[in-house]
């Protein structure tokens, strides 16, 4: 049965998450478990019956939007938090209908959750998108292939890749070798996106070039950038002066991106976050999107998501 997948490797996926049985007979499938779980499961195999080529990407895709929908009836009763922002509540993104991202390497990158679809769908649509979640739910990634994307289609010159260099424990200073040799740990995620999207001489080339540049936040003052695509990683990390900063660094025909995990922040305690403080600040600013993405989302090896729950009591 193509909906079991094979050797009912599809099945199998829906059974481990969502703990239920799946089994078939005379031509009905049948699903048993308690009522949530049910109700979750019988979600998305009704997705993927709409799939004609049906993929792993669609299988994850489905059960991530199940989630989400079910999980958003808790969700929405969720009251404002010093830590949490309430945004506005978000509209429902079809993933199939969110235009592919197409990369140097000749990669079609789409998203695999409604939370990402949101997220491609501002980026496409607004000139500064804020994004923030857990870890694994594809923020960085997402971003680099916006911005790989703009430019292959000449809608980018330049592309600024910028993290704040904070980290518990060390400081840049007691860091061997020099300045690259220094920041190249806090910048290295944004490097293996890169790679994944341009062969290796290619990002060697352009970097050299300054085409595609890879900066510490702090190195970014005083600078103005024109027709670039300018990304802001690990977003949380910043206070509210170098956000300010950094959102005034943005010149003409330029787009940016600020993503981060507000449940990781590593700045001295009773520093308010940039980013928690911009979500704030800016959230009714006309051309300024703003996508929360939730543990539904996250699509890494299918224990992060469990850990992430579990680290935040929703297990």
């Amino acid at each position: 049965m193509t909906l079991f997948g094979a050797c009912d490797k599809y099945v199998r996926r829906i059974e481990d998450a969502l703990s239920v049985k799946i089994w078939s007979d005379r031509g009905q499938v049948h699903v048993s478990g308690n009522e949530s779980q049910v109700k979750q499961a019988t979600s998305v195999l009704k997705s993927m019956t709409s799939k004609p080529d049906l993929t792993d990407d669609d299988v994850a895709c489905c059960l991530n939007a199940a989630k989400e929908q079910i999980g958003g009836e808790v969700e929405s009763e969720r009251s404002d938090s010093p830590v949490a922002p309430r945004l506005a509540e978000p509209e429902a993104v079809d993933p199939s209908e969110v235009k592919t991202l197409e990369v140097f390497t000749g990669r079609r990158i789409r998203p695999r959750t409604a939370g990402q679809a949101r997220f491609l769908k501002a980026l496409q649509n607004h000139d500064i998108t804020f994004c923030y979640g857990p870890a694994g739910t594809g923020k960085t990634y997402l971003a680099v292939a916006a911005a790989v994307a703009a430019m292959k289609k000449g809608a980018a010159e330049r592309i600024m890749l910028v993290r704040p260099a904070v980290e518990a424990g060390e400081s840049l200073g007691y860091l061997p070798g020099d300045l690259r040799a220094k920041i190249n740990p806090y910048l290295r995620p944004l490097f293996d996106a890169l790679h994944d999207m341009m062969d290796p001489m290619t990002v060697r080339r352009l970097t050299e070039e300054d085409i595609i540049e890879v900066i510490p936040l702090a190195y970014m003052r005083g600078r103005t950038f024109n027709n670039a695509y300018i990304i802001l990683d690990e977003a949380q990390n910043t206070t509210i002066s170098q956000m300010k900063m950094f959102l005034t660094r943005m010149g003409e025909n330029s787009r940016m991106v600020v993503s981060g995990d507000i449940s990781q922040i590593d700045l001295p305690p009773k520093t308010t976050s940039g980013l928690i403080d911009a979500l704030r600040r800016l959230r009714r600013i006309k051309g300024i999107a703003m996508v929360e993405l939730g543990t539904a989302d996250i699509v890494r090896h299918p224990l992060v998501q469990k850990i992430v729950n579990a680290y935040e009591g929703n297990s």
